[in-house]
């Protein structure tokens, strides 16, 4: 691609509306206008530039600022979508997420979940949205700031009457500047914290360009944002899962690839007490009827020694004892164990005996793990009990059919068969709470319930986040660009003598009231009239 080179000696990259040195301008086309785009000084962008090879096309196609809002569109849909049901990573581990959903939110559920709208955070599409986002914003800037940067960092204090005439504030003045008036109006200018240039005469005056970097600020801080947003998706940067524990049961803690383990060796649940309590909490009690005053769980936290064999138990350390509650959590490494969620008297095992119908008399103690049924229970001489089947948490399907909805159980039923010396073949019963079936006709012996033992259960938040701060800092460069471009304006003055008259141009990037007030005191008492807003005499003409 050719250079310009102006008649000014500066050399410009092709597709430069105005020499980046002296203003004046190089398309013919321009010339036709009364006002000049000022956005990037007139200077070549790239994607304006270059339309040749796959690279000047992509790059045109990110750079473009309609592909940027309808990415941030599409995103914002996208995640508002994600929002409708919880994701899949909140919902109670009791049953699969497609029965879940169905069964939560019907037809509608059924569909969010076919749609993939129950992992969408991390689904390959909604990330590849996030890259091109980001693309998008590190060329359009890059497309952007290069050319504006280098225009403002060349440009000189003379400028050609072409481009200060077609400013949107623009005077031309008769009368001469005395040297007493232009030092007026220079010491005005240096008190409003102006930047001053002179050249044979003429002056430029200049403050506030950082504001121009504003918007390119704000996109870095977003690149930054979508980065750390990004990382949570790399193992080992990001963790929130949720850990359900008994009473007593020892698990690995998600996340930390085995390596840690936490034990619940009780969890306590108080609530208020009307007749001990303060006044407030009664006034409380009586409203609502249980105000809960603190759940906790007593834990043992225990790291793995040596490596995982599968198949063996590990060999556990124990580091510490803590009671993890509401706010506080236990840390370890990075990790924290937050108190969330809780359940009391889960199931945990059911107690039976065989009995002779006729007799009434009973055979052995059958104690059933619901966790972790066996499938055989040798009652002694002779008398034996067979789990054929078991439903931890028993309803009948659309066949009538025994199924179960989760493995929680919640409502836990048995098919036995009940072997005895007189029915060496077995008996079959089908047995449930407050159920006691026999499908394949009358028996002489059934499952007598015996009693039931429960423990609470525990939910704790396991949480690790190594890009938290990477998240903040694109927060706050974000926000330290809305100030910079919102409160400040680039504003420049040019004051050019030109064949016994005076020429006055002002640019400002935004707030043109705010300049023209700024500029009225500057040049009041100095026998120069300030410059003009084109703009506003057309409407008024």
């Amino acid at each position: 691609m050719k250079e310009v080179k102006c008649e000014c000696g500066h050399v410009n990259p092709q597709g430069t509306i105005l020499c980046e040195s002296c203003g004046r301008l190089l398309e013919d086309n321009e010339k036709e206008k009364q006002l000049i785009d000022m956005r990037y000084e007139g200077s070549a962008r790239r994607s304006q530039t270059y339309n040749k090879t796959i690279i000047d096309k992509i790059w045109n196609f990110f750079s473009s600022v309609k592909v940027g809002v309808s990415l941030i569109i599409i995103l914002l849909i996208a995640s508002s979508l994600g929002t409708i049901f919880p994701q899949e990573m909140y919902i109670p581990p009791l049953l699969p997420a497609l029965e879940y959903y169905g069964e939560k939110y019907g037809w509608l559920g059924k569909l969010y979940y076919d749609l993939g709208f129950h992992n969408l955070y991390s689904s390959w599409w909604y990330l590849i949205l996030i890259a091109a986002l980001g693309i998008s914003l590190v060329i359009a800037s890059l497309d952007r700031v290069v050319p504006l940067y280098r225009s403002l960092k060349n440009q000189r204090v003379k400028r050609h009457e072409s481009f200060l005439k077609r400013q949107r504030m623009f005077h031309v003045s008769d009368a001469e500047l005395p040297e007493e008036a232009s030092a007026k109006i220079k010491a005005k200018l240096a008190k409003k914290r102006y930047k001053l240039r002179e050249e044979d005469g003429d002056l430029l005056a200049e403050k506030n360009r950082f504001s121009r970097w504003g918007p390119y600020v704000n996109h870095l801080g977003l690149i930054i944002f979508l980065i750390g947003g990004m990382l949570r998706f790399v193992p080992g940067m990001y963790v929130d899962e949720i850990l359900w524990l008994r009473d007593g049961e020892t698990k690995s803690i998600p996340g930390t690839e085995g390596r840690y383990y936490l034990k619940n060796n009780q969890f306590i649940f108080e609530v208020y007490d009307k007749d001990k309590d303060e006044k407030v909490f009664k006034d409380a009690i009586s409203k609502v009827g249980t105000v809960v005053k603190n759940y906790q769980t007593n834990a043992t936290l225990y790291e793995r020694q040596g490596d995982i064999i599968p198949g063996e138990t590990p060999k556990l350390e124990k580091v510490r004892d803590q009671s993890i509650q509401v706010n506080k959590p236990l840390k370890i490494d990075g990790y924290a164990l937050y108190q969330v969620d809780y359940k009391l008297g889960e199931m945990s095992k059911m107690a039976f005996k065989l009995e002779n119908k006729q007799t009434k008399e009973q055979f052995g103690d059958l104690v059933v793990d619901l966790y972790d049924p066996k499938m055989s229970y040798d009652l002694g001489k002779g008398y034996k009990v067979e789990v054929m089947s078991y439903f931890p948490d028993f309803e009948f399907n659309e066949d009538g059919e025994p199924a179960t909805k989760s493995r929680v159980p919640n409502n836990p039923a048995f098919i036995f068969n009940m072997i005895t010396p007189d029915k060496p073949d077995g008996e079959v019963s089908f047995v449930a709470i407050r159920q006691n079936l026999e499908p394949l006709g009358e028996n002489d012996y059934k499952m007598t319930f015996a009693g039931i033992e429960t423990k609470n259960v525990t939910a704790l938040t396991v949480r690790k986040d190594y890009t938290l701060w990477i998240i903040g800092l694109g927060g706050l460069i974000f926000m330290i660009g809305v100030v910079q471009g919102a409160y400040w304006n680039h504003r420049r003055l040019w004051i050019r003598r030109i064949n016994g008259q005076i020429w006055t141009a002002a640019h400002t990037n935004k707030n043109w009231y705010g300049l023209k007030r700024e500029l009225d005191e500057v040049f009041a008492d100095s026998g120069i009239d300030a410059p003009k807003d084109q703009e506003a005499e057309d409407k008024k003409e």
